[in-house]
């Protein structure tokens, strides 16, 4: 089956015992024992529950991968993915991975030891050279946040293979539909299901993904551990919310294609990032690896003043964090996703005070459009 059916007829999506076409939600905490002699699936809802089992199960067949693991947030399944490492390792990650990823790895896991190298991920040769004795696993997202730039997956997994690396992916910008890094060889994907797998922002939530059942039950110790696990109802919405990702996707992400060919040809505009347009230096590499350009689009204007302008007049477009929804949101990532970044090291990466990162939603174009040129007047 093409992956669009795949998104609605799921085996682990719908309830086998009673016929429901929706997964059943098991608010339960705790699990009788019928048996103390025979160990059962469930006993506490930390360790599992039915309704994330349904969840966990349908992400990891979406990924192609082994094992699934749900989180109460994107962070959450970001640093429990991390917990499987100790202190004393190195990570090689992507310089402009998503703030928060920046912000846990430079405090936290710091704190913890974890040796961090930060690099221009679309350059091979840069992975290369910051690989040490000690490195245990490369860190990636591609596109990147909030600049899309693109990472070559396969090259990166190659050079990973190599070394016996461990390859973490964040997926949340393609989602399975566009992006299946676990088969271009990748070890884990990680994903906030917040955002396009949810796609009505009403639901915090993270996922995992591991390729083998070895790091699956790494991953496993970490999350059952820590216990930053999901509640049966956000696992309900994130399942109710993968059902109509196939038309959600594709209808936004048509959308995006439009809206950034507009924006190019704006007196206002001096740059735009999206893949599928003709000037993205990587553009042939993504469209390689991935079977689209995503919903997330970036843009420069030529002041600040312009880009506050904009945030401030929009109506139709909400200035928010977050993104993936079914409503458009317009994100200022030096002051929101990026803040944590310090602002010397935000101006190095081309994250600037006239960047406005866009997630288009399910509007009709033509309406946005029309709202971005007052906006931008």
């Amino acid at each position: 089956m093409r992956l669009e059916t795949q998104l609605i007829h799921s085996p682990h999506a719908n309830d086998l015992a009673t016929g429901a076409l929706s997964t059943p939600l098991v608010l339960a905490s705790t699990f009788a024992q019928r048996d103390l002699e025979i160990k059962q699936e469930f006993d506490y809802s930390r360790s599992g529950n039915p309704t994330r089992k349904a969840l966990e199960a349908t992400i990891a067949q979406l990924e192609n991968g082994k094992c699934g693991f749900a989180f109460s947030s994107g962070m959450a399944a970001t640093s429990s993915v991390l917990g499987i490492f100790a202190s004393g390792d190195h990570i090689v990650a992507a310089e402009d991975i998503y703030g928060g990823s920046y912000r846990i790895l430079h405090s936290f896991f710091a704190r913890w030891g974890l040796e961090l190298t930060t690099v221009d991920a679309s350059d091979g040769a840069a992975i290369k050279a910051a690989i040490k004795p000690n490195t245990k696993a490369i860190f990636l997202e591609t596109p990147s946040n909030p600049l899309l730039k693109i990472t070559d997956l396969a090259a990166a997994i190659a050079i990973a293979k190599e070394r016996n690396l461990i390859t973490i992916v964040d997926n949340t910008f393609m989602t399975p539909l566009l992006q299946r890094p676990i088969e271009l060889g990748a070890d884990i994907v990680v994903h906030s299901a917040t955002k396009f797998l949810g796609g009505h922002s009403d639901v915090v939530l993270g996922l995992a993904v591991a390729a083998t059942e070895e790091l699956g039950r790494r991953i496993y110790a970490v999350q059952n551990g820590f216990g930053a696990v999901p509640s049966p109802f956000d696992c309900f919405l994130v399942l109710r919310g993968i059902k109509t990702l196939g038309v959600r996707l594709n209808a936004e992400q048509e959308g995006a294609g439009e809206i950034a060919t507009w924006l190019t040809k704006h007196s206002k505009v001096a740059a735009v990032y999206y893949p599928a347009l003709g000037d993205h230096p990587l553009r042939e590499t993504h469209f390689k690896q991935s079977s689209g350009a995503g919903a997330v689009l970036s843009f420069k204007t030529h002041t600040t003043a312009i880009a506050l302008d904009f945030l401030a007049r929009t109506k139709l477009c909400a200035p928010a964090v977050s993104l993936g929804g079914v409503e458009t949101i317009a994100s200022y990532p030096v002051r929101m996703s990026h803040a944590a970044i310090p602002p010397k090291e935000r101006e190095r990466l081309g994250i600037t005070d006239s960047l406005i990162r866009l997630s288009i939603g399910l509007e009709n174009t033509d309406d946005l459009i029309a709202d971005f040129e007052e906006s931008l007047k």
